[in-house]
């Protein structure tokens, strides 16, 4: 399935479980204390506190651990999820969670 189908089904699912999400958020950079409009933006911020990015790929590259990192440092959280849903065991070779900037 397409990236955007796993993302509403979690979206769906994280509401269930009434929690506070906020989906393709735009998120700007600020540049010499100016406020840009660069055109990013994170698949989900739940409870404004963790980044979930949502793949549906062969596997993990270090490219996507390095935009998660990117997002974390722009918006201030500390906290992201990357989300394979192209995997066999989700929990187990699905989610790669990043602290701080430091995967894990």
């Amino acid at each position: 399935m397409l990236e955007s189908a796993y993302e509403a089904c979690l979206v769906s699912e994280l509401l269930d479980r009434e929690l506070v999400v906020e989906r393709q958020k735009a998120l700007p950079l600020v540049y010499r204390g100016r406020v840009l409009e660069c055109g990013y933006r994170v698949d989900l911020l739940v409870e404004g506190a963790v980044i979930v990015e949502v793949k549906s790929i062969e596997r993990f590259e270090r490219v996507h651990s390095a935009q998660l990192l990117s997002y974390l440092r722009l918006s201030g959280c500390k906290v992201g999820l990357l989300i394979n849903f192209n995997v066999k065991w989700l929990v187990q070779d699905g989610v790669k969670r990043v602290v701080n900037g430091f995967p894990e």
